[in-house]
């Protein structure tokens, strides 16, 4: 009984629970920023295995020359060291050395393939882009409205971006063909998957109709923020429709709407299931996506390089996009809080 109360007179007075793990108080020494480093590691350790590793692998792989036969022997050899030969193809269409190569550049050379690719993915972003942003504006104040049904309409304009890319471009492809809905309802005879423009607004088209409501719901959440009591106050000094949505809805809204861009935006430039379905990805539809796929097939190397440049290219726009739009919407949120 001594030894008991001895004992329990010398542990020490904790509440149940309060008696820290040695990994718990180890976490207690570091500062606070070394602990986010530390909660953050994970994440960053999978990032660097998923997406760090095929990066540098590709670096790596577009600096060496494709497999092949040697011209001078006849023997098939490996690829070695091709400096900027990759690349020089691409951008000065010039085409890259096979290993042991040395011959000059055939007629068709795959960088006036490149040039055009960078054309066609070009126009498709600015005109979907476009089309979708105004498109789903005017979805959006639809939506954002209240009626009898909305719900339902909301659920409706879902449809289009729950159904796979790939069964959508199936269904526009049966739709675009000679004999198809479209012609018969327009009364044409128009050639949608082959001819040069046409099938390049066939794959617009379709794209518009499968991504437009992921641009409305985004700019509809930008609207729901909106407090309705501006609008009641605008009505109270008379403001008419058209000046409430020009000085209140667009102002307050620039910050999603510019959001809602440049997630399409980079969408957009890599395009690749619809106009790979659509119009089997034909030389007017081919955007970069495409034939950085294509050459896949005829050389790693060669294709490795085109992937760096295509990476460096959708890099660069996303950079000059979020340092445009995005001080554009510091400045706009900045502009609302003066309002206030």
């Amino acid at each position: 009984m001594a030894e008991s109360a001895s004992d329990s007179s010398t542990a020490p007075d904790m509440p149940n629970g309060s008696r820290k793990s040695p990994v718990a108080r180890a976490l207690d020494t570091l500062p606070e920023s070394g602990r986010a480093w530390l909660f953050v590691a994970p994440v960053l350790l999978a990032l660097a295995v998923v997406i760090g590793y095929p990066v540098v692998r590709a670096l790596i792989m577009s600096f060496q020359k494709d497999s092949g036969l040697d011209p001078a022997t006849g023997m098939f050899v490996n690829g070695g060291n091709a400096g900027f030969s990759n690349y020089t193809h691409w951008l000065l269409q010039q085409c890259a050395l096979p290993a042991g190569g040395t011959e000059s550049c055939p007629t068709g050379n795959l960088g006036s393939q490149f040039w055009t690719a960078i054309l066609v993915t070009l126009l498709f972003t600015v005109i979907t882009v476009t089309l979708e942003a105004v498109i789903g504006l005017g979805m959006a104040t639809v939506m954002g409205k209240t009626f009898k049904g909305r719900a339902l309409l909301r659920a409706a304009v879902l449809i289009p971006w729950a159904i796979p890319t790939a069964v959508t471009a199936r269904l526009w492809e049966f739709m675009f063909q000679y004999d198809g809905v479209v012609n018969r309802v327009l009364g044409t005879h128009i050639l949608w998957q082959t001819d040069p423009w046409w099938s390049r607004f066939a794959v617009i088209i379709a794209d518009v109709w499968k991504t437009t409501p992921f641009m409305a719901l985004l700019i509809l959440a930008g609207l729901q923020v909106i407090p309705a009591d501006v609008y009641e106050a605008a009505r109270v000094d008379g403001a008419s429709a058209w000046q409430r949505f020009s000085h209140i809805t667009l102002p307050l809204l620039k910050p999603a709407l510019l959001v809602a861009i440049l997630f399409r935006t980079m969408d957009a430039l890599r395009l690749y299931d619809l106009p790979a379905i659509m119009t089997q990805g034909n030389a007017n539809t081919r955007t970069i996506s495409i034939l950085v796929v294509d050459q896949v097939r005829q050389g790693a190397n060669s294709a490795s390089a085109l992937s760096v440049i295509t990476f460096l290219l959708i890099f660069a726009v996303a950079f000059v996009l979020v340092k445009v739009l995005g001080a554009n919407a510091v400045a706009t949120q900045e502009e609302q809080r003066r309002a206030h």
